[in-house]
């Protein structure tokens, strides 16, 4: 299926062939990231994974199911490259243009001499937007590990705690309970620190009556989740309360707008409206969503600038947030998946405040 992907996107562009370096992009066709590497898809049916001797015995054993070639490098990637696109009789290739270095491009461009470079721009991202059935297993399973190494740890979140103490036990159990790696560094915040989305954790010590922010997601074979939730410790204010649910039902109201064939922007303006009408929009400071695949950002976004429209296939995280400066902040994320069957969400934490 993604092989008569990639050549309906040839045929489409009026290319020959398809050269790819960026990591994910590769691991779509080959099943897995290899930090170095170069898959050259031709519109014959050819398709080529050039790896060096580190990643020869991988491709293999990946090759078994995809059917890829596997061609061990015994000189340069550009030399082997150049090999085959005159085997090939290629004249035109596409390229990734948002993602290739400027040295890259400049040494295959000269390597490659003649041949027209065409760019990919957003193609590839559009196809790698829509998930099969086996890439939506993949992120099940690194979103139940992630659920389990939560519930896990809230039993060590204790006053006295601190930021690093806990994100780094939290990475533990993720990696004990199966995670690859984490789809991202773990954002683990307390107190003062919750009002900075994208805080790093520190040596701030948890105290009774703050608000704790976990931002979190698990990897399985190279598939992401990611969730967020914002629980209490000994007690909750008034004030506190009130934000936490004003958030969840903005969280809500963006679940219930998210469907296919709706704008992206109109599911973050559901959310938006919510925390307008409260008058703490001025506090909501980043985008609703994103989605999530082989990267942890990748796809469509939820925010006002997207010119976007989900479709059936689509995984997009719903995280709205109100971030008071210099007292406290709440994020609520769930990922939701757009099966042909209708709106899913994969996160099943419970969203009722927890105070612990």
């Amino acid at each position: 299926m993604r092989k008569n992907n990639i050549l309906k996107l040839l045929e489409n562009k009026g290319a020959d062939a398809l050269l790819l370096f960026n990591e994910s992009n590769m691991h779509y066709l080959c099943g897995f990231s290899p930090s170095e590497g170069v898959i050259l898809a031709v519109k014959d049916g050819s398709f080529y994974h050039i790896v060096d001797s580190r990643y020869t015995e991988t491709a293999q054993n990946y090759a078994k199911d995809t059917g890829n070639t596997v061609i061990e490098i015994n000189k340069g990637f550009q030399d082997k490259i150049a090999e085959l696109v005159k085997k090939h009789n290629v004249k035109k290739v596409l390229f990734e243009d948002e993602t290739i270095s400027l040295h890259t491009y400049n040494t295959y461009k000269e390597k490659l001499e003649g041949i027209e470079f065409i760019p990919l721009g957003r193609e590839l991202m559009l196809l790698r937007n829509v998930k099969d059935i086996n890439e939506i297993k993949l992120m099940k399973q690194a979103n139940a590990i992630a659920e389990k190494s939560f519930i896990e740890l809230l039993n060590d979140v204790k006053v006295g705690k601190t930021e690093k103490e806990l994100s780094s036990l939290f990475d533990y159990y993720m990696a004990k309970n199966g995670s690859d790696g984490l789809s991202f560094d773990t954002i683990l915040l307390t107190g003062a620190h919750t009002s900075m989305p994208h805080g790093v954790p520190d040596d701030r010590k948890i105290c009774e009556g703050d608000f704790v922010l976990f931002d979190f997601g698990a990897t399985c074979k190279g598939y992401h989740s990611d969730m967020t939730r914002t629980v209490a410790v000994g007690h909750a204010s008034d004030e506190m309360i009130n934000t936490y649910n004003l958030v969840l039902e903005a969280q809500l109201a963006g679940i219930k707008a998210l469907d296919a064939g709706v704008k992206c922007a109109d599911v973050y303006k559901a959310s938006y409206d919510v925390l307008d009408r409260e008058n703490m929009a001025q506090y909501f400071r980043h985008g609703l969503g994103h989605g999530v695949g082989l990267e942890i950002h990748e796809g469509f976004n939820a925010s006002p600038r997207s010119t976007d429209t989900f479709e059936t296939g689509n995984v997009i995280t719903i995280e709205p947030g109100v971030y008071i400066p210099d007292k406290f902040g709440v994020r609520i994320e769930d990922l939701l998946y757009l099966s042909p069957r209708g709106r899913e969400n994969l996160s099943s934490v419970t969203k009722e405040l927890i105070i612990l």
